[in-house]
């Protein structure tokens, strides 16, 4: 089973997720103390699941949605696989594999994303 996290300010004016099967799990709103450049300070966290079947379907669309500014990334589990997503790039790699999530901290880094965000799981 899929099992993530979207900030509702992540996503970009007039995109829309479509993807079979996707549930949403629980709404929540939260205070960010070190917000990036261009983040707002209040954020919308979205949890949601999805069959293991759809992963691929689901990154390639919040891949497309996902805003291009401000540092934005989703992740989400997919099996024993960890996907993360940035606007038009996907990387998946093997949970407990750390060359391969470090290649998309660097990418992270690189795209603007804010040092104490780049905490996402092993």
């Amino acid at each position: 089973m899929v099992k993530g996290r979207i900030l509702a300010e992540s996503l970009r004016p007039g995109a829309a997720l479509t993807v079979p099967g996707l549930e949403l799990t629980r709404i929540s709103r939260v205070t960010i103390t070190s917000p990036g450049p261009g983040q707002p300070p209040v954020w919308t966290l979205l949890d949601i699941s999805a069959p293991d079947d759809r992963a691929e379907e689901l990154a390639a669309a919040l891949s497309a949605a996902l805003a291009a500014e401000g540092g934005w990334y989703a992740d989400f589990r997919a099996a024993a696989d960890h996907v993360v997503v940035f606007a038009g790039r996907i990387f998946r790699y093997a949970v407990g594999d750390p060359a391969a999530r470090e290649e998309a901290v660097a990418y992270g880094r690189s795209v603007g994303v804010p040092e104490a965000q780049l905490d996402w799981g092993p």
